[in-house]
Formats: structure tokens, C-alpha cells, sequence
């Protein structure tokens, strides 16, 4: 049987949600639990990208984070909290969660096991695959996906990470807020990106309590704008079809993340994927950085002039990951999937 681990009984995530699933105190604690284990990322400018967006940008670079995407925090934070009975990890995820898991459950000396869609980028399973994780392969489908993982923690005895919907993966994602914080003076506004939601929701979560005039706003596909219309109709969108070349934010909001975007993101912008690719491939060509898609989509809001009306001036965009398959680049396609 999978369990969700709670850090107070150390065994079993049981714990009712009284109002949301992380809070300052518990992304603090999850800062001291990870510091060891991932790096401070770097916030980088340009002053090309400035002139472009008529803001000051400010790019905090998960994409030199470890496993190269933010995963990396919350996926350490869950792991490093579990009993030590643990006998396995078991996540689903394209890519970057998987790596997270992968890196993370190494360090902490357990098994790991790798629910991951078929379509998932070549690059990221073989990365996952480099870190010694088991790789279980699934339809492309959010139900296929969910019924694998179950399947193989019956059979490994494996405690389920899930990507995003759970209390110490949304505190350890949170953690990008609190060095955010102490990296740039008076912050106007961040602008995440959204797949599931549990970094904007441990932005949000973090931010609503150590700087609350800091504006929390999403960035998304329109390809795949769950988040955008559960937003606007105020009731979570559960089926989507998705296509977009952001293959990390192809998920639906969860249970946890859902009443934080809800209650606490100011809007979601929306961005299409003939958008999103030259977006980043101007970070390719002006800032030097690798970026995947789903990490570029920041860029595409704030260059949009939807938000150029925003009345912020100093902005902070997430590069959430930089993994990306070299010899398979969106630009050079006919045209974005």
C-alpha cells in the first residue's frame, strides 16, 4: 500500500488540512532540511530582456539547480523526511520530478522507482536512469500514470512522492520564495509557471506570510490552461487535453495546490507555444542560459502586453528547469507541437 508521509508520524500522511498545506513555518523547516542537499540558486538580469518587457527582470535560475529544475527541493524535502522504515520511493512524472526523486531517494540510501509517461523527453529518462532509479513506463495519460505508480508500490512496498500534491513537497518548493526574498530588494511581483502547482503554491504560501505586498501571478500554456479557466470559473478544472511543447506543465492543479492558486494567485497568464518558443530561445541567445519550455514561460508573460499593464516595476521570473533535449530543440521544427 502507498502511504503519504507526515513528518510529525514520521509513517503516514493523515494529518486534515485545516487550511493549506504548507505555511512559513513549515517551508523554514524545510529550508533546513535541504540546505545541505541542493544549491542557492543564482538570480541573473538582462538588460536586453529589461527594455523588451518595460520592467527590471530579475530571473531566479532553477535550471542550475540540481537534476537541473526546482524539483530538486521538494523532492529532497518529502524523502529526508520520511521514517526509517522506508523500504522505497515511488513518484510519476515526465521528467524533472523524476530526476528530483531519483538524486534524492540516492541520497537518503533508498530505492527509487519511476513512473514515467512514454512520450516523456529522451534527455530527462536517461537521466533518471543515470541516477540509478528504476524506470516503469506508462501511457501518456494522467489516469495511466496514477495507476502504474499504485501498481508499483504494491509491489515494491514503495512510499509514494507524488510531484506536487503533498504538504512537504509544496514546503520544499517554498523554499525558492525565502531566497527570492533576500536576493532582490523590493520586490514588485514573481511570475511562476503552473503545471500541478506546488512551486507557485509554496511561493504563494511563503510570501503570503513574509512579504504579503509581493504579487504572486502564473504563467501557463494555452494549450493546457486548467489552471487558467479553474481560476476564472473559480471551480478546479479536472480533464484537459493538453498540447504544448511545455511538457512540464501539461498536469492539472491537485487537491493541495488548487485552493492556494485559487485564494492567493493574483491571475494566470496564458501563453501560446508560437510564443513560448521564441521566448526561449531568447534566453538561449541573450542571456547564455539553458531553459527548457516549460521554464521559458515566464519570459513569454512578461514580454505579452497583457502584462506589460501590470502595474509592478520590479519582477522576479522562475526558470524552473533547463532540461531540454539539444538535438531536438522547438525551433527547429516546421512548427511547435
Amino acid at each position: 500500500m502507498c502511504l503519504y508521509v507526515n513528518r510529525s508520524e514520521g509513517t503516514r500522511y493523515a494529518r486534515a488540512v485545516t487550511e493549506y498545506a504548507a505555511d512559513l513555518r513549515s517551508i523554514e523547516a524545510a529550508r533546513e532540511r535541504i540546505a545541505p542537499h541542493v544549491h542557492r540558486t543564482p538570480v541573473m538580469t538582462c538588460g536586453t530582456l529589461d527594455r523588451r518587457a518595460g520592467k527590471r527582470l530579475f530571473f531566479k535560475c532553477e535550471n542550475l539547480q540540481r537534476g537541473g529544475a526546482f524539483k530538486a527541493r521538494g523532492a529532497h524535502n518529502a524523502i529526508l523526511a520520511l521514517s526509517d522504515e522506508a523500504a522505497a520511493v515511488v513518484t510519476h512524472s515526465s521528467g524533472n520530478h523524476a530526476q528530483a526523486v531519483a538524486i534524492a531517494a540516492r541520497t537518503r540510501g533508498v530505492p527509487a522507482h519511476i513512473v514515467m509517461p512514454t512520450d516523456a523527453p529522451r534527455v530527462k529518462r536517461a537521466a533518471v536512469e543515470s541516477y540509478g532509479a528504476t524506470v516503469h513506463p506508462c501511457e501518456p495519460t494522467i489516469e495511466a500514470r496514477a495507476e502504474t505508480a499504485a501498481r508499483v508500490c504494491e509491489e515494491t512496498g514503495g512510499t509514494l512522492i507524488p510531484p506536487f500534491d503533498h504538504p512537504d513537497v509544496i514546503a520544499g518548493q517554498g523554499t525558492v520564495a525565502l531566497e527570492l526574498l533576500e536576493q532582490i530588494d523590493d520586490l514588485d511581483a514573481v511570475v511562476v509557471p503552473c503545471g500541478g502547482g506546488g512551486l507557485i503554491s509554496g511561493v504563494a504560501l511563503a510570501l503570503r506570510e513574509k512579504a504579503p505586498r509581493v504579487r504572486v501571478f502564473g504563467a501557463e500554456p494555452s494549450g493546457a490552461d486548467d489552471a487558467y479557466r479553474s481560476k476564472k470559473t473559480g471551480e478546479r478544472v479536472l480533464r484537459h487535453t493538453p498540447k504544448t511543447v511545455a511538457d512540464g506543465l501539461k498536469t492539472p492543479l491537485g487537491d493541495l495546490t488548487w485552493p492556494v492558486v485559487r485564494d492567493l494567485v493574483e491571475d494566470i497568464f496564458l501563453v501560446d507555444d508560437l510564443l513560448l518558443v521564441p521566448a526561449m530561445k531568447l534566453i538561449f541567445e541573450r542571456m547564455k542560459l539553458v531553459v527548457e519550455p516549460s521554464g521559458a514561460i515566464g519570459l513569454g508573460v512578461a514580454l505579452g502586453a497583457a502584462f506589460r499593464a501590470v502595474d509592478a516595476e520590479r519582477v522576479a521570473i522562475v526558470f524552473t528547469g533547463g532540461n531540454v533535449d539539444l538535438d531536438a530543440l522547438p525551433w527547429t521544427r516546421a512548427r511547435p507541437r
